[in-house]
């Protein structure tokens, strides 16, 4: 296990050149929002860096994408599928998870997609308020090959002021395709 992580640390750090920037801590139970997502190019990054950190989270990905033989190896690294089409409570129930689980740590892009959208999904949001935990902003910035976590916000509920604080934190990221993302009009 330790020469998986030297491999994947050697191959983020110093063959593809990428520097972190983290300064937050990682409590027991927390949500991680990511931003920008742009790329397929990211989940890559993002498993990386988990593997070279000793981190494990699962993550949250569209269910077309948990087909043979990848299906079983996304379940295998925390990947969890996400039905869209379905209005289902999966906010209420992964934050009923996280209330009772010893250690909690999901991964979600605030975008849900890798296309330019100015309406960031807030059920990363809303499962951190339920649940009374974390959630941890961490940036990709291509241009700098930075991954960068500075900043924490405990949900209070006042969900308008706090998604505007959110958005600012990602303002100056430059994702793999920069003109894929917006933060909107804050």
């Amino acid at each position: 296990m330790k020469m998986f992580r030297r491999i994947c640390a050697w191959m983020l750090y110093k063959r593809m050149g990428w520097t972190k920037d983290v300064s937050e801590p990682h409590p027991d139970k927390y949500i991680i929002c990511l931003a920008p997502h742009t790329s397929n190019w990211d989940f890559l990054i993002g498993q990386l860096y988990v593997r070279a950190e000793g981190i494990k989270s699962n993550f949250l990905m569209k269910k077309e994408w948990f087909f043979w033989p990848l299906g079983p190896l996304f379940r295998s690294i925390g990947g969890i599928p996400v039905w869209r089409s379905k209005h289902t409570s999966m906010t209420d129930n992964l934050a009923e998870t996280a209330k009772e689980a010893k250690r909690f740590h999901l991964c979600i892009t605030p975008e849900g997609t890798r296309s330019l959208n100015a309406e960031w999904k807030k059920g990363f949001y809303f499962i951190a308020a339920k649940a009374q935990i974390p959630i941890l902003l961490y940036g990709l910035d291509y241009e700098r090959r930075l991954i960068q976590c500075t900043k924490t916000i405990l949900p209070t509920g006042d969900i308008d002021n706090e998604m505007r604080e959110i958005k600012l934190y990602f303002k100056d990221f430059k994702g793999k395709r920069p003109e894929l993302f917006t933060i909107g009009e804050v």
